[in-house]
């Protein structure tokens, strides 16, 4: 079965044909969504820049082998969480209890608790990005994935390699931190 050239599946079969225009395409439309996921998943900009580099560069060696069964962007994004869960595996530096306790008796009142407050535009997208980053690693990166690549419950779960209903469960766990985190 031939993939037109326009779907990103067809363009990546032009390509591991040595039409080198089509990855320009596929780098071109990928580039953003995929570096905007590292992101969100890692929150280390120098992290995200190695995996996103590491991500291209095993799309570069598996071209020849790429068959077009699911999206093009689920298997991009597969290959992305997986290097981030590799590179979570090797660096997980915990806070000691009295470090954390430190930091967090040092914190000001919270903001909801100050008088006069009122919520700006700045305000409520820096409590957004809070919420995410306070997620669990498994919710931020099926909420991350839902919003800002606004993939489906099926996909969410082939790229992260579980089962719909536990990708189900942890986005919908994702939602309501979210939802609770904002409204404070």
């Amino acid at each position: 079965m031939d993939a037109p050239l326009t779907d990103d599946g067809g363009l990546m079969l032009a390509w591991a044909g040595g039409d080198s225009a089509a990855f320009g395409e596929l780098y071109a439309k990928h580039k953003g969504p995929l570096y905007r996921f590292l992101l969100k998943t890692v929150k280390d900009r120098t992290v995200a820049d190695e995996l996103f580099q590491e991500t291209w560069s095993r799309v570069i060696v598996a071209r020849q082998r790429y068959r077009a069964e699911a999206k093009f962007s689920t298997w991009l994004l597969q290959i992305a969480h997986n290097l981030a869960v590799d590179s979570f595996r090797r660096q997980r530096p915990r806070a000691g209890a009295e470090e954390a306790e430190a930091v967090f008796a040092a914190q000001a009142a919270p903001e909801r608790e100050q008088p006069d407050h009122a919520l700006s535009d700045f305000e409520l997208r820096r409590r957004m990005q809070r919420a995410i980053e306070s997620l669990p690693d498994e919710q931020r990166t099926a909420f991350v994935l839902r919003m800002e690549n606004e993939l489906s419950l099926e996909d969410i779960a082939a790229v992260t390699g579980v089962g719909k209903e536990t990708a189900k469960s942890r986005l919908r766990y994702a939602m309501a931190r979210i939802r609770e985190l904002v409204a404070e």
